[in-house]
């Protein structure tokens, strides 16, 4: 269980740095440019909302399944 919640937060720094990294060089681009790709951030940001979203899901789903073992296990 230790390795999964170190992979998880592994995962949720990695977005965090990404999403800031990619903004930064959109930005950059923009100030040198003056044209924003519209279509590329939106699918970034729907992309990296997306991985979390499942992450959280697959999380939440884990938690749920111990939760009914242990009250399974209390059962008998």
């Amino acid at each position: 269980m230790k390795k999964d919640s170190q992979f998880s937060k592994f995962i949720v720094t990695l977005v965090l740095f990404l999403n800031v990294t990619f903004t930064s060089v959109v930005l950059y681009i923009f100030l040198k440019t003056s044209a924003e790709p519209t279509v590329l951030i939106g699918c970034w940001f729907a992309f990296t909302t997306g991985e979390l979203w499942l992450l959280a899901t697959v999380k939440k789903d884990k938690i749920k399944n111990n939760k009914k073992d242990k009250n399974n296990d209390n059962e008998n």
